[in-house]
């Protein structure tokens, strides 16, 4: 499986790339407030951690019995779906506490969840076994290994179904990532959080108006 490092970098480069080009071209051209690093900063401490969300069991297993044993924790496989899904529940729930906005705090939850899938998308493709589909199903699969596969060796449909399968996944992370990002305001171009906080003060004070009435 990839280090630690490994995950990150494909974190920041791979899955962050967009954000990062739009919040720098934003500051060198018309500058950013203080409150958007630290917007900005948020999400990459946020990412990089979910993004080693998998083996982050590896941690109490070394303090406590000086192992890296990071597969399981407790029943529950760590690399799977279920257990990634906990980037999702817990940065929703903080992004509510944070944005006081549902869809903000869904796009937030979308985009760790989306990095911490891409920990399982690495460790396919360097070959290991990932339980995707546990609790439905406690065997381990490598989706990238179908990829490589001699047509001679299976049937002509079943290798096009694993190859589409296998590149539906990729392109699910990634559309994962640039819906949440965008909606966070890190699309090609960075919104500012003070120019939005301002949009939706000026759309609530038009929507208050009474009728017949306009800011002309």
């Amino acid at each position: 499986m990839p280090y630690p490092v490994v995950h990150l970098m494909f974190f920041v480069f791979c899955l962050s790339s967009s954000a990062l080009y739009g919040f720098v071209n934003t500051a060198r051209r018309e500058g950013v407030h203080w409150t958007d690093w630290w917007h900005l900063i948020l999400l990459l401490i946020l990412g990089g951690f979910f993004s080693l969300l998998p083996d982050i069991p590896a941690v109490w297993n070394y303090l406590l019995h000086g192992n890296l044993e990071h597969t399981m924790a407790g029943p529950i496989p760590t690399h799977s779906l279920v257990f990634c899904s906990l980037a999702f529940f817990s940065t929703a729930l903080l992004g509510q506490l944070l944005y006081m906005h549902r869809g903000k705090a869904v796009a937030l939850g979308v985009f760790t969840w989306a990095a911490s899938l891409s920990h399982l998308l690495l460790d396919d493709v360097a070959g290991a076994g990932i339980s995707y589909l546990y609790p439905f199903y406690s065997g381990s699969m490598n989706l990238f290994s179908y990829m490589n596969i001699d047509l001679s060796e299976v049937n002509f449909m079943y290798y096009n179904l694993a190859g589409m399968v296998t590149v539906m996944i990729i392109s699910s992370i990634l559309l994962m990532t640039i819906w949440s990002l965008n909606y966070l305001g890190f699309g090609y171009k960075y919104q500012p959080l003070a120019a939005r906080t301002n949009e939706r003060e000026n759309t609530s004070g038009k929507t208050a108006m009474p009728p017949g009435y306009s800011f002309k």
